[in-house]
């Protein structure tokens, strides 16, 4: 096995040492914005959490997961969901510093490692990626490219260029209106985003940031045989693709929880 067909720790490491450095100008301007912090998000938490009065408490997320800027929410009470507010109203941006930093939480968070060993299951029972081969090496390998893809796409659409664009990564979800107008609120996130000054914009964080990925990872570590930009193309679609699901799946999710909630609660009150 050549070193340069298979160096997933080696451009993991330089690529997150390429996003510092890219981000240290803005960085430098934007640290100023977490002096106020706690003043400006407990304002912020009152005002938004004020909306809600008279509403069921309990489905409403506890003050404290918002003091952050973030959430300390799970996706089916297991994959992280730190980046998406339910009911959280206007909160003061994210500091350069605050996105890395999530970021690195959720892509490091031990729910990950077997996420991604079942991804690479899957992988190899599809023999994808055939360069890889079979059997425990080729198992290990197709992990590592998991882990590193996921990271690397993790931290250019929420971090890097977030950073950079000054672009808000957070997930604020509808919570309102009718299934057809959530759903489209949810995907249309794929393409339009806050800005970390509370306006729209078009969500080039997401959109080029997955093609920045797609690139690095195929034409780095990735089997020589998939290095074309076709291949790149369908890796870019189907990161895109898996976001806009994802998205929709976090829209709903409350909605999920209530229910589990609500019939766990039922069952309780059962002689």
């Amino acid at each position: 096995m050549e070193q340069s067909e298979w160096a997933p720790g080696f451009f993991l490491g330089a690529i997150l040492a390429s996003a510092a450095f890219l981000a240290a100008p803005v960085f430098a301007q934007q640290e100023q914005q977490g002096h106020d912090r706690e003043a400006q998000t407990a304002d912020a938490v009152a005002q938004g959490q004020s909306k809600t009065n008279g509403s069921d408490k309990t489905d409403q997320p506890p003050k404290s997961n918002y003091e952050s800027g973030t959430s300390k929410d799970r996706l089916f009470y297991a994959l992280p969901n730190f980046l998406t507010l339910e009911n959280a109203g206007q909160l003061p941006p994210l500091t350069v510093a605050e996105k890395f930093k999530v970021v690195f939480r959720g892509s490091f968070d031990f729910v990950e490692y077997p996420w991604y060993g079942l991804l690479a299951g899957i992988s190899q029972a599809e023999n994808s990626e055939a360069g890889y081969g079979q059997g425990g090496a080729g198992y290990g390998k197709r992990y590592g490219t998991a882990f590193a893809d996921g990271t690397i796409e993790n931290f250019m659409t929420a971090a890097v260029l977030p950073s950079i664009l000054r672009q808000d990564p957070r997930f604020f979800q509808s919570s309102s209106g009718t299934f057809l107008h959530r759903l489209g609120y949810a995907v249309s996130r794929i393409f339009v985003t806050r800005t970390d000054s509370g306006g729209e914009q078009f969500n080039y964080s997401e959109i080029f940031g997955s093609a920045i990925a797609a690139g690095i990872s195929t034409y780095s570590y990735h089997p020589h045989d998939d290095r074309t930009v076709p291949n790149t193309a369908s890796v870019w679609g189907s990161q895109v693709g898996y976001d806009t699901i994802a998205i929709v799946v976090k829209e709903f999710w409350p909605d999920i929880r209530r229910k589990i909630r609500h019939k766990h609660q039922l069952e309780a009150t059962k002689p």
